[in-house]
Parts: C-alpha cells; sequence; structure tokens
C-alpha cells in the first residue's frame, strides 16, 4: 500500500531530470479504489513548440547547435516512451512553420504530414502559422492532419478557417479524463492583416476561463492543459502583452499551461497562483525541436493529489 513517504520516494527513483512537486486535489474512481494495484495513475505529456520547420537537424558547421534536433531523432524517442508508457499524450504549442527552406518549398505541407506520422494528438497555432497566408493553412491542414488545431480565441467565423479548429477537446487516458484548450497571440501588428484576413482576436484569459470552467465543470476533466502560444514573458511588437505568467495568475480551472513563441526553455516548471489560488504549472521547451518536454503527472488515490515531475529531455545531443 502506498504512503506519502514511499510515494514520494518511487518519484526520486524514476526520475530522469529532477524537479517533482506536489499540487492540488482530485482523483476518484470508486471502482478503482477497490484495487490496490490500481492507486498510482500516471498520465506522460510529451510537447514541442516553436519547431519553425526544423525537418532536419542543424548541420554540422561548428554552430553551437550543431547536430541538434531533427525530425527522425524526436520520432525516435516518441516511439520509445509510448513503448515504455500506457497513457501519453503528445501536444504542440505552435509555430510549427517557418524557418528553413521546407516550409518556403512546401509551404508547411511537410511539416504537419510528418506532425501526423509522429502521432500528435493536438496542437495550437502560432503567429508563424499564418506565414504562408490563412489559405496555406488550411489548405494543408485539411490535406494532411489527423491531429486537431485547438484554439478558443480566434473568430475564424468569417475566413476558410471557421471550420478547422476546436475550442477545446477531451482525451480519454485509462482512466483519467484530459481536457485541452488553446490560446493564440494577438495578430494584430505581429502578422501583416492580409495573412490572417477577417479573423478576429479575442480576449484569451475571458476565453480560457469559459472553456477552462466547460472543462473541469461540465465534461468532468481531472486535468486542463492549455496550449498557448502566448510567450513566458510579453514579446514583439504586438499591442496584447498578455503572456502566460499573466494567463495563470487570471484564469482558474487550468493545471498546466503548454507555451511557445518566447523561445523559452524551462528546466522545471515555473508555478503561479491563479485568482483561486491554487498552483498552475507553465513549461516550455526552447524552438526548433532540439528538447522534446516531458511531464509524468501521477495521480494518487489516497491522498488526492497530482506529482508532477518535469523531464525535458534534449532530443540528439
Amino acid at each position: 500500500m502506498y504512503n506519502r513517504r514511499s510515494f514520494l520516494t518511487q518519484l526520486g527513483k524514476t526520475a530522469i531530470v529532477a524537479g517533482a512537486t506536489t499540487m492540488l486535489p482530485k482523483f476518484v474512481n470508486a471502482k478503482e479504489a477497490m484495487n490496490e494495484d490500481a492507486k498510482l495513475h500516471k498520465l506522460t505529456i510529451l510537447h514541442t513548440n516553436d519547431v519553425h520547420s526544423r525537418i532536419e537537424p542543424f548541420p554540422i558547421d561548428g554552430g553551437k547547435n550543431q547536430g541538434r534536433g531533427g525530425i527522425a531523432k524526436r520520432a525516435a524517442l516518441i516511439k520509445k516512451i509510448r513503448a515504455e508508457e500506457k497513457n501519453v499524450l503528445l501536444l504542440d504549442a505552435g509555430d510549427m512553420f517557418q524557418g528553413t527552406p521546407y516550409f518556403n518549398y512546401f509551404g508547411g505541407e511537410l511539416e504537419i504530414k510528418l506532425m501526423s506520422k509522429m502521432g500528435y494528438d493536438a496542437g495550437t497555432i502560432g503567429n508563424h502559422d499564418f506565414d504562408g497566408g490563412i489559405d496555406g493553412l488550411h489548405k494543408h491542414f485539411n490535406a494532411q492532419a489527423n491531429f486537431p488545431l485547438i484554439n478558443c480565441n480566434y473568430d475564424f467565423s468569417e475566413t476558410i478557417m471557421e471550420h478547422d479548429t476546436k475550442p477545446y477537446q477531451v482525451f480519454q487516458k485509462g482512466l483519467l479524463k484530459i481536457g485541452i484548450l488553446g490560446v493564440g497571440i494577438g495578430l494584430e501588428g505581429l502578422v501583416p492583416a492580409a495573412m490572417f484576413k477577417q479573423t478576429k482576436y479575442l480576449n484569451p484569459v475571458e476565453q480560457a476561463n469559459k472553456y477552462a470552467q466547460i472543462l473541469k465543470q461540465d465534461e468532468g476533466c481531472d486535468y486542463v492543459i492549455c496550449l498557448s502560444h502566448l510567450g513566458y514573458t510579453p514579446k514583439g511588437n504586438s499591442e496584447d502583452k498578455m503572456c502566460d505568467l499573466l494567463l495563470a495568475k487570471e484564469t482558474k480551472h487550468i493545471d498546466l499551461i503548454i507555451g511557445g513563441h518566447t523561445h523559452t526553455f524551462l528546466e522545471t516548471p515555473t508555478i503561479v497562483p491563479n485568482k483561486a489560488n491554487q498552483e498552475v504549472l507553465i513549461t516550455q521547451v526552447g524552438w526548433a525541436g532540439m528538447v522534446l518536454g516531458r511531464l509524468d503527472v501521477y495521480f494518487e488515490k489516497d491522498f488526492g493529489k497530482k506529482c508532477v515531475q518535469c523531464n525535458n529531455t534534449v532530443v540528439g545531443k
């Protein structure tokens, strides 16, 4: 039988990179409570952000990133982890496009095709995902994607993308019900208007609060993840200075923010209290697919706790 000390000791033994913290209550399932062996429920969250069309590793040219990144290495690591873990989510926080000649030549087709082959469960939209225009995003997403684009603060109702995104989605992983929503940065002043056309930007805090409440209270999710392309802290020329640190403080019901846009590498998640004084984790793993983010979330029935362990794995080093 698990007690608190042996539970935390087990976490320490399984660590790849240190950084475990206990937080927030909730996991109750009467049927599973009957089974001693099923008291510990684990969810493995793998994530990327700002891959920027880095299909191949950086060239061996003496640069500081030489040999790092690349789809093949990441795909192999994801396959290995999936073989070892039962409940895995693979997520992306935006800016799939732009940065290498692959985007210039294929316009985003290759990036989405390869993400689909790797089995991404969901992604959100970054500002550079409009670099081929909203028509290009629509074309390649519809032709190649087998995963949803999740965003709740871009109103695409007057654009060709009207039916291409979802404000949220629920995933069942074993006995765990996981809700995912997505938010994007203000496009005005950051992206040429001709690229996003009639896309309307909605307040990300209001929209995130709206859908996080639906996920927790109406959908009954055990854990709510926000895929954010707002940036860890404000960046760029956009008049909107919203960022993940502010989003966490101003929302409720979100447990984890997986971020992008600022190319911030966080070795361990930042913990921020939300409006209900509950802890929210924020994480982000740099850019160019050099790092595969990993968070193992443990749901323990006896204490109603979630222990989160962040294992950010350098790909190809």
